[in-house]
């Protein structure tokens, strides 16, 4: 289990939020628990690697669910 609150600063913790609903939000499986924890834990590692930015962090996220949906397909 993944805890991240108070890990991170206010601002990437809210771009952090903002990407998940980005990414989640372009597809039609976004609501479901297994794609969204998958999404969070791409942007998760992406934030503790240092990239904090809007950008980056979505761009991490949609490689996941990239990947999700290439496996799917």
């Amino acid at each position: 289990m993944m805890i991240i609150e108070g890990s991170f600063d206010p601002r990437t913790q809210a771009n952090m939020d903002a990407a998940l609903e980005r990414v989640c939000g372009k597809t039609p499986y976004g609501e479901r628990h297994p794609v969204r924890k998958r999404v969070a834990k791409a942007i998760v590692l992406c934030a503790k690697s240092g990239k904090t930015t809007l950008g980056t962090l979505t761009e991490a996220g949609e490689k996941a669910l990239w990947r999700i949906q290439s496996k799917v397909a």
